[in-house]
């Protein structure tokens, strides 16, 4: 901690409450003295903490600051005067406690509480800084009121370890999202190896969605109770199970053993959940609530960007039937090193980010009862559910949606990644935006109708023949679903606090995986007749294995949906939509400066 200049300024929001006990007395002419005179202090001991211990004097007493050098009466009664700048090369104290010890100045600190608002990108102190003031470091007579926060208040701060539990969770989304789509891109070579059809291959995906669905109770449980750390370790270690069973029931045969394959990627698909639906609960638990939603958007974008990567790199390891086992054992050696630090992230901060960052959250049971008696909770959370779903059949469809018209599969992977890449850059830079701003409802009023109108275009696209057409629209549409997808999550959190996040994420997760194996199932049975590798294309809309009414079936359904979320706030439900924990947060604060006499300003 480097000590401020002499021309330091205190601001007029410092309090500095006193410090010395009680029980000593103060000799009258030793107090008028220094209240008349003043004590002059070197400038080298303005620091930040303003903190100087036992500097042995002929005043007594502690000073309290005060830009405009009024008189206080400090939370423990004493009468404290003022601080302020002489020149450039002194602290004045202006006057000294009521009862002081006559050696001694005692302390003068400048204790207060932490802002709550972190910069997610932005400079953070980790050890001795402006934002590391201990609230019951060193305390005497003042301890028990600081610990509970009183006096001068609960300690705010962010810590620099807070990423390395962000990062784990990434390395999870995306190596499970790999998982869920390492047979999709190559659907055609994966059915020659494994000696199946392409709808069976589709039961990989639909099964590993059908998985999260029924680990959702579980993981809502874990996460309640036990805190994002226990559903990471839980995570991990079904994805090391799940990868390496797939690999061993691929070596198995000439054409492996599917059932094997399946049971893998069941256990892949049932660490799903632990880890999707734990960024917001991770979010409220490290950082603040300017961080939140970029913190959040990292997180659960990085699973989508893991099925980006199998999208472009699983058929280029599997260039025939042959190459499927080494394409299965590299993504297992991969997750492999992906999960072993899960093992080693921390907990939980050692403070709370902000005032809401240690409210117990609401039990279970009367939150699911507020969730499901609030129209503006169904009115975000079934477009939400119904969008994921969308997107995880066209990802896990893409190829056999585009193959009937001569796109190879190298060409629906660049289309699925596409779709991922662009969304992820587009949700990179306006999550950033959308948190300072703080336009969570205007963010979705508008992002909906676009991604409404994106399934509308591409029911024609693959008609085309053009990769044009599909990739521009596929485009849009991640630009517009995945800038989307932070903003509910934390929006949903905002308006149903003090609900707990991981109820609401888990719920809008499950909803989505739900119906994403639903609309897979649809999909492949409204299906064309005929061979859909492309090998009879007759070149006319409608070649054989197309998947037109498919398409339709998507677009009806995205369309239905807009109207929901675009009736927010209206009807005399403003009220209801409005920002219950950045208030809280506020609230918090607020009260706690009037409380103290105010903070510090940095």
């Amino acid at each position: 901690m480097a000590p401020q200049s002499a021309s330091h300024e205190v601001s007029n929001t410092e309090k500095v409450p006193s410090r010395v006990p009680a029980s000593k007395s103060v000799d009258p002419a030793l107090d008028e003295k220094s209240e008349s005179a003043g004590e002059t202090l070197p400038g080298w001991t303005i620091m930040r903490p303003l903190r100087m211990r036992g500097l042995k004097h002929k005043g007594k007493g502690d000073a309290a600051t005060s830009a405009n050098g009024s008189s206080h009466v400090s939370s423990n009664g004493n009468r404290v005067g003022s601080v302020d700048s002489k020149g450039n090369d002194e602290l004045k104290v202006t006057s000294t406690n009521d009862t002081g010890d006559p050696g001694e100045i005692g302390e003068v600190e400048a204790l207060h509480e932490v802002r709550s608002d972190d910069e997610l990108l932005g400079p953070e102190d980790d050890g001795s800084s402006p934002q590391r003031v201990a609230a019951d470091r060193g305390l005497e007579s003042n301890g028990a009121n600081q610990a509970d926060g009183t006096s001068t208040g609960r300690v705010y701060k962010v810590y620099k370890r807070r990423w390395f539990g962000l990062v784990q969770l990434v390395l999870l989304n995306i190596i499970v999202s790999w998982d869920w789509l390492s047979f999709s891109a190559n659907s055609t070579t994966t059915s020659q190896y494994y000696n199946v059809t392409p709808s069976t291959v589709n039961w990989l995906s639909t099964a590993f969605l059908f998985a999260f669905v029924a680990a959702s109770p579980v993981v809502i449980y874990t996460l309640h109770h036990g805190g994002p750390k226990p559903s990471i370790i839980a995570a991990s270690v079904l994805i090391l199970l799940g990868n390496w069973i797939r690999y061993g029931a691929t070596r198995s045969g000439e054409h492996g053993n599917f059932g094997g394959v399946m049971f893998g990627q069941i256990l892949t698909g049932l660490a799903q959940p632990f880890v999707l639906s734990a960024p917001t609960r991770y979010s409220d638990l490290w950082f603040t609530n300017r961080g939140r939603i970029a913190a959040t958007a990292i997180m659960s974008l990085a699973n989508p960007f893991g099925g980006a990567l199998a999208q472009l790199i699983d058929p280029s390891w599997a260039n025939s039937a042959s190459d499927i086992p080494n394409m299965v054992l590299y993504i297992a050696i991969i997750s492999s090193v992906a999960t072993i630090p899960s093992f080693f992230i921390p907990a939980h901060p050692p403070t709370p980010p902000s005032p809401t960052g240690h409210d117990e959250k609401q039990p279970l049971v009367p939150s699911l009862k507020f969730l499901f008696t609030s129209p503006e909770f169904y009115m975000i959370m079934i477009p939400f559910t119904i969008y994921v779903g969308l997107f995880n059949s066209i990802s896990s469809l893409i190829n056999q949606i585009l193959q009937p018209y001569s796109f190879s599969e190298n060409d629906a992977g660049i289309a699925g990644a596409l779709l991922i890449v662009v969304g992820l850059v587009t949700s990179a830079v306006t999550s950033p935006i959308i948190d300072k701003t703080k336009t969570f409802l205007l963010a979705i009023k508008l992002q909906v109708p676009i991604i409404g109108i994106c399934y509308l275009a591409f029911t024609w696209a693959p008609q085309t023949r053009n990769l044009a057409a599909p990739y521009a629209i596929l485009s849009i549409l991640g630009a517009a679903s995945f800038s989307l997808v932070p903003v509910v999550l934390e929006y949903l959190i905002e308006i149903t606090h003090p609900v707990s996040p991981e109820v609401t994420s888990t719920i809008c997760w499950t909803g989505g995986q739900l119906f994403g194996g639903i609309f897979i199932i649809i999909s492949d049975a409204l299906r064309a007749s005929g061979p859909n590798d492309g090998t009879a294309d007759n070149h006319t809309t409608r070649p054989p294995g197309n998947m037109y009414k498919p398409l339709i079936f998507q677009t009806v359904i995205a369309l239905v949906v807009v109207p929901l979320p675009l009736m927010l706030g209206l009807f005399g439900r403003r009220k209801h939509t409005r920002m219950r924990r950045v208030e809280a947060d506020k609230e918090r604060t607020a009260s706690r400066d009037a409380e103290n006499g105010g903070v510090l300003a940095i």
